[in-house]
């Protein structure tokens, strides 16, 4: 099942499922063009994961850490399906990353791997947009990650059972495929990563964990179209201006 957030031509938030007929909610059916689709999951907080695949650890210069690096994203970041993302004025280099992401789906503390996944709602697409000129100067890469409207989610979340092992993940920007690799090239699993999280917070009901991004990030420009698809889950799209 894909179940999708979205708001109606009324006004009201709602939640349906994504069919190949369309959305069905509350026993009516709306079309995706009639209806402002919102990001899948209303989160807390989204916890990031860095250097997660050999291949970005290497582009960007970096040893793959002995433990998941780990950093947050707050609620500021958020943005959808369909949406415009700004970029910060005056950088040169703000990058696109393609993650998988998990969205959690009841209260997790202390969490085994073994029992992890029990606690995944499903899994959606995430770009973890990246202010390199601030990130590289910095330590706790507010500036660089938690600037508004940097992690565009969505389109719907796909229960697991729709997402394989080794799901893959692409980004196009304008057409052009960017990045393209899979869940199977992951350095942590989406269970070891939960086992870590939770040893140190806790996590409640639709907060979101992004499993990282493989080799291939790049800068954005004024007017890019990008197209973020992971298997099972469908293609998150969304373009950027400058501010």
């Amino acid at each position: 099942m894909r179940k999708v957030r979205f708001r109606d031509p009324a006004g009201s938030v709602r939640t349906g499922e994504w069919t190949d007929d369309g959305i069905e909610a509350a026993g009516r059916s709306y079309d995706e063009e009639d209806v402002d689709l919102l990001p899948p999951t209303d989160p807390s907080k989204i916890v990031c994961v860095g250097l997660n695949y050999h291949d970005h650890a290497e582009e960007r210069n970096k040893d793959v850490p002995a433990r998941p690096l780990l950093f947050l994203k707050p609620p500021n970041t958020l943005s959808g399906h369909g949406d415009t993302v700004p970029l910060p004025a005056g950088k040169e280099r703000v990058d696109h990353e393609a993650e998988i992401a998990v969205v959690v789906g009841e209260q997790a503390r202390n969490v085994s791997a073994d029992e992890a996944m029990d606690y995944v709602a499903g899994f959606t697409c995430m770009n973890d947009v990246s202010n390199r000129d601030d990130q590289d100067r910095e330590q706790n890469w507010v500036r660089g990650k938690a600037f508004d409207n940097s992690a565009p989610l969505g389109p719907v979340l796909a229960t697991p059972e729709e997402v394989p092992d080794d799901a893959g993940v692409e980004l196009r920007v304008n057409g052009e495929v960017r990045q393209s690799s899979s869940r199977a090239e992951f350095i942590w699993s989406v269970p070891e990563l939960l086992e870590e999280i939770t040893t140190y917070l806790t996590l409640e009901p639709g907060d979101v964990v992004s499993t990282g991004t493989p080799s291939g990030v790049a800068p954005l420009e004024d007017g890019d179209e990008v197209e973020v698809e992971v298997e099972g889950v469908g293609t998150l799209r969304h373009d950027v201006r400058r501010e």
